[in-house]
């Protein structure tokens, strides 16, 4: 396999920031040109055949444009560089403004009308992905505004630039956030050694303290550990208020927003962002959501507070009968190692990276059939590996699938969460042959510390299963125009492939073939899986209303109709709905990413797409995971066609009827009824 040449070369990561900004605007260029070409066509010259053309052409276009900028735009996210990111924040600008500017053009889409409309007076029948095509590029139009007359237009070109523009720097100020909470060892105490001897130690004022960063490995151990109720207290503080300086960003595009929506005609953004989703009412989704969960969430918190109260009792610390966001990781941590005798941090010395990063590359390559193949090329960073993807049985270039990067370790101004970029789309070209996909995984994993390995926690090692999901979603794809490749589905839909996977991390064969300890390379034993596996759904009330917390915030500030003061709507509403308190804790809704990101009126497509996620796995791969042939299947069916059919279609194939909620709510409720 190593022998093999792809067909396709990989892409250059060597870019200066005076290259981006000039590649990208070339880009923007030509794709302007290929608009201007469309745009001179005479209604009457928008036959079948050029219509036909027409598509070709443009999705052509647009996928040869994102080939450029895609790459480029993603070096703000993993340069070590300052001057690299700021160069592609920029062109991320160009490219969005330039975006907006395209899908205002008047003169584009009556070519796009006409062609529709000669398609349909000349009985021609299209393929179904090309008739998809056009039907989304008119509807497109519609939703762009270009129905509005010539000053409305205008005004609303301005506004979708001013709030491309508010939500990057959003975003910007998300993932350049570096500050540290310091503490002393004293303050620490509980927190593991290991964590500890990873963090920036220094002198202040004649004393050894502590910096700690408010990345994941860094910071959630004090959550999770630290025993002084006060040192937690300090922490969430300081990490909800990170991003205080998002706090007006926030308050900016939300009320473009509402100004945009007005435009279009729709009551509100979450009306326009719901237009194009699989659910039909996301309100009434989590009202009921919320209905079944509450009574097990006070449950849950009865259960958390009493341990509280027993632990403050025998250390002699006030007891206000209050359970607060700060002891909830804490206790909920104490609970399950009381009530399961299961210690995170005894698991976790089952997970290092050097294992199960290589055997979940290899549970996927046998379940769907392909091989990765390590590529020594350039990369944007040395800590980032690089792989060739090729079909199991590949004999030549043919069974050349895309490329894939994994950047696991965490790093200075890097994006601090796990995502998957998507960041070239696979498609069929003019000629006939294939441009070829490229998935990027950014994971913030543990590094080395002295005294261990790198390690993972359990839940890290769901988080990376479920970011496959993502890449092998992108990979797998095959779709003719790149609109519909791969995570390229309804936005409520886009979670459900991976969430499903999530449930192999919770499968014993699955965990058996994933762990090593780092010391003795035994792998987790029945006791410990078991335990692994019934603390799945521990304090499962309180875990789902604080997605339902986000979800609500989600819809409400994009239903509201005037504005609101954020941080008090974000304290209270994480109050009332996650039923922990903790009112005065700052602007935490400046961390709240997802809306600036691609989730606006969104959220609640996390749980929303848990019912697809539940049905698909209990459905099908239940009986046997780790089934080459039901991996097969669901290659073909879920993942093969992307976007290309409705969501509800590619369900049914796979599942042989309708997706329900059952297998959903046996899951959640299951135990609690």
């Amino acid at each position: 396999m190593a022998s093999l040449n792809p067909p396709q070369a990989a892409p250059k990561w060597t870019h200066t920031p005076e290259e981006v900004l000039k590649l990208t605007r070339g880009a923007i260029e030509e794709e302007r040109v290929r608009l201007d070409k469309i745009a001179a066509l005479k209604p009457e010259e928008c036959t079948f055949e050029s219509v036909r053309r027409l598509s070709l052409a443009l999705a052509e276009g647009e996928a040869k444009g994102d080939s450029i900028v895609e790459p480029l735009t993603f070096y703000q996210n993993v340069s070590a560089s300052k001057e690299l990111r700021d160069a592609s924040n920029q062109a991320e600008v160009l490219v969005r403004d330039f975006g907006v500017e395209a899908s205002m053009r008047i003169d584009v889409f009556r070519a796009k009308q006409a062609a529709e409309k000669n398609i349909k007076e000349s009985g021609r029948k299209l393929t179904p992905e090309e008739q998809r095509l056009v039907d989304k590029m008119i509807l497109d139009g519609k939703r762009a505004g270009l129905a509005l007359p010539d000053e409305e237009r205008e005004k609303l070109t301005t506004l979708k630039k001013e709030l491309s523009q508010t939500c990057l720097e959003f975003s910007k100020n998300f993932n350049e956030e570096n500050g540290v909470v310091t503490f002393t060892l004293e303050e620490l105490k509980g927190v593991p050694e290991d964590v500890i001897s990873g963090y920036t130690k220094r002198t202040d004022g004649g004393k050894e303290v502590y910096d700690i960063t408010f990345k994941t490995p860094d910071i959630f151990p004090v959550f999770k550990y630290a025993e002084d109720p006060e040192t937690r207290r300090i922490a969430y503080e300081k990490f909800e208020n990170r991003l205080a300086i998002n706090k007006p960003v926030m308050s900016k595009f939300l009320d473009l927003r509402r100004q945009i929506a007005k435009l279009l005609g729709y009551p509100t953004w979450a009306d326009y962002i719901t237009e194009v989703k699989m659910v039909k009412n996301a309100k009434g989704f989590l009202t009921d959501l919320e209905q079944k969960l509450r009574p097990v969430g006070l449950k849950d918190r009865e259960t958390l507070l009493a341990l509280k109260m027993e632990e403050h009792k025998k250390k002699g610390l006030p007891f206000d009968g209050q359970f607060y966001l700060w002891d909830y990781r804490y206790y909920d941590r104490v609970f399950i190692e009381r009530s399961l005798n299961l210690d995170d941090s005894l698991v976790k010395e089952y997970f290092p990276v050097s294992k199960v990063v290589p055997a979940i590359l290899d549970i996927y390559q046998n379940l769907l059939g392909v091989t990765f193949v390590e590529v020594k090329g350039e990369t944007w960073h040395p800590d980032v590996q690089m792989f060739s993807v090729w079909e199991k049985d590949a004999k030549d270039e043919s069974g050349f699938v895309g490329y894939c990067y994994l950047d696991l370790f965490p790093r200075a101004s890097k994006y601090s969460h796990a995502a998957v970029w998507p960041l070239l789309p696979g498609y069929e070209k003019a000629d006939g042959s294939r441009s070829y996909p490229l998935t990027a995984m950014v994971a913030n994993l543990a590094k080395p510390t002295p005294a261990k390995p790198a390690l993972m926690r359990h839940d890290d090692v769901v988080t990376f299963f479920h970011e496959m999901g993502h890449v092998f979603h992108g990979l797998l794809s095959r779709t003719k125009f790149s609109r519909f490749h791969g995570t390229s589905v309804a936005g409520d839909f886009v979670e459900a492939p991976s969430q499903m996977l999530e449930n192999w991390c919770f499968e014993p064969k699955v965990l058996e073939l994933m762990s090593s300890h780092y010391e003795t390379q035994k792998p987790l034993d029945a006791e410990l899986i078991d335990k692994i596996i019934k603390s799945r759904y521990v304090n499962v009330g309180l875990f789902y209303l604080r997605q339902l917390f986000f979800a609500n915030f989600d819809l409400k500030v994009h239903t509201d109709q005037e504005p609101a003061d954020y941080t008090e709507l974000w304290n209270s509403m994480r109050e009332s709905i996650s039923l922990v308190k903790g009112k005065d804790l700052g602007a935490g809704e400046g961390t709240f990413n997802h809306i600036a990101s691609g989730y606006d009126a969104g959220y609640y497509g996390y749980t929303y797409s848990l019912v697809f996620a539940a049905d698909m796995y209990a459905t099908v791969f239940k009986k046997d995971p780790l089934d080459p042939q039901r991996g097969k299947l669901y290659r073909e069916k879920i993942l093969g066609p992307g976007g290309s059919r409705d969501e509800i279609d590619s369900l049914k194939d796979f599942l042989g009827r309708p997706p329900n909620a059952d297998a959903f709510i046996k899951e959640l409720f299951g135990s609690q009824a």
